[in-house]
């Protein structure tokens, strides 16, 4: 889908002198209005996410932004087939493990600015500069509050212990957002003993997985299990739209090594034709004026320390978050899909 944003020219009249005979040195024009610059962006975040940052965005600096979304896969793709044709200056996607992939198919290009080094941690960012997270989302464990106390929580490890048997909602092994949490406990604990943990939820399952964190809420909400495994934001779209659902969250492993988190990010593609402007349109995004409408957008946590969550993210409680590079999540993610094969977690 294309949508391109309006932007309003501005246009600067420039007046000759006179020397001191009266002559005019030069003739009085009116210089054309400039060209504002038309920046290509392809975005696997969906549009009501993007626009209102866009709308911003040219509203302050003038600059057209042209977008187009889709999933990630095919934006990527779509990257890799055009090559030095692609019209596309930014790629914006979910995942760290997508923005992992991106750089290592060779379609980010290396950006300098300083700006983005005091925005983003550098957890958050490729070792490269070739991606920077943008927005910060948890996965944790919501359970039903009417059968689970939160003495019966403690970490991710702990829901393949024998007490969880039959009381387990999983979303699908297939989605990113897993196989990045998977790949985190690799890198945290060893390939063995992650895949005694995976192999102990399938174990747990109360019934089949399901094909997004919506729909296993859902599941804990009806009584079909006791807990899961979600992204935050989509526990606080659940809560605007159910405010009396039964469910909370609880943060896992804080004795340790903290809670997974990953990212959405952007980075500035290889054959950009506006590098320059992409880096600084990317360089605003993380800023504290575009973090706060990061904030507000998603039920996300912005990567720039100034910027607060918003009132309702707070309410979920302060956490430890894992330190862990995000770039793991793609560095490991080929041996987290083999390791949730061989444990049958579908």
């Amino acid at each position: 889908m294309r949508k391109i944003i309006s932007a309003v020219a501005v246009a600067t009249l420039i007046t000759g002198c006179g020397n001191q005979t009266g002559e005019p040195e030069q003739k009085a024009a009116e210089a054309k209005p400039a060209e504002p610059v038309t920046l290509t962006v392809y975005s696997a975040r969906k549009e009501h996410l993007i626009k209102p940052l866009f709308d911003m965005y040219t509203e302050k600096t003038g600059t057209q932004i042209q977008y187009i979304t889709d999933k990630a896969s095919p934006l990527l793709s779509r990257l890799k087939s055009e090559g030095e044709n692609t019209p596309a200056d930014m790629l914006i996607t979910v995942d760290a493990g997508n923005l992992w992939k991106a750089a290592q198919d060779g379609v980010l290009r290396s950006v300098d600015s300083d700006a983005l080094e005091q925005n983003v941690p550098a957890n958050l960012q490729d070792e490269n500069n070739q991606w920077f997270g943008l927005s910060i989302r948890a996965r944790t464990i919501v359970y039903a509050k009417d059968r689970v106390k939160e003495g019966d929580l403690s970490t991710y490890e702990g829901l393949a212990d024998a007490n969880w048997k039959g009381r387990l909602c999983l979303r699908t092994s297939k989605k990113v957002y897993n196989q990045s949490l998977v790949a985190s406990m690799i890198s945290n604990l060893g390939e063995e003993n992650t895949e005694k943990v995976v192999a102990g939820w399938v174990d747990n399952l109360a019934t089949d997985v399901f094909s997004n964190d919506t729909k296993a809420m859902n599941a804990v909400q009806a009584g079909q299990c006791d807990a899961t495994i979600v992204n935050t934001y989509y526990f606080g779209r659940l809560q605007n739209k159910t405010p009396d659902a039964n469910l909370a969250i609880f943060w896992p492993n804080q004795e340790d090594r903290g809670v997974h988190i990953n990212i959405s990010g952007a980075g500035v593609t290889k054959h950009a034709k506006n590098p320059e402007e992409a880096t600084a349109l990317l360089a605003w995004l993380s800023s504290e004026e575009a973090q706060q409408q990061f904030a507000q957008l998603n039920h996300e946590y912005p990567v720039n320390a100034k910027v607060s969550a918003t009132e309702e993210v707070k309410s979920w409680g302060d956490f430890k978050r894992d330190a862990l590079n995000v770039s793991e999540a793609g560095r490991l993610q080929p041996d987290a899909v083999k390791l949730m094969d061989r444990v049958k977690y579908r």
